[in-house]
């Protein structure tokens, strides 16, 4: 027996990054997902990227710690999955704009773990759950 959700409070506005400089991580973010800036604080402590859906927002923390996963220490917190059509093209043009590829790749055939500049995992899939 299935039930019927209850209504939502909200909807999810915004994916949040926290990292040592917006501004770079924006240009990386903007160019990898083809994101204008939708905000930016007038201390650039804050960086919105949206073309009216979800947004994806790089915050300034100034005692950011590079994530170390797979290995122990600082886990990953959060990750990315990003829908594509080709992973070896994707791949290619993700280092192209500043993205390096993850020594551990659980399952390459389905998606590839990539990392941002300041080391967030992230990865492109061809999976759809279609």
């Amino acid at each position: 027996m299935t039930t019927s959700p209850a209504p939502a409070v909200g909807r999810l506005a915004s994916v949040s990054l926290d990292c040592p400089d917006p501004s770079v991580l924006a240009d990386f973010y903007g160019a990898l997902l083809g994101l204008p800036r939708a905000y930016e604080s007038p201390d650039g402590g804050v960086v919105s990227l949206s073309d009216g859906g979800i947004a994806v927002t790089m915050m300034r923390a100034a005692d950011h710690v590079r994530p170390t996963w797979p290995e122990p220490g600082q886990q990953q917190q959060l990750h990315l999955d990003i829908l594509v059509t080709d992973l070896d093209d994707a791949v290619e043009r993700s280092i192209a704009l500043g993205a390096n590829e993850a020594a551990h790749q659980p399952a390459p055939s389905a998606w590839r773990v990539l990392l941002d500049p300041v080391g967030h995992p992230f990865c492109l899939t061809t999976v759809t759950g279609d």
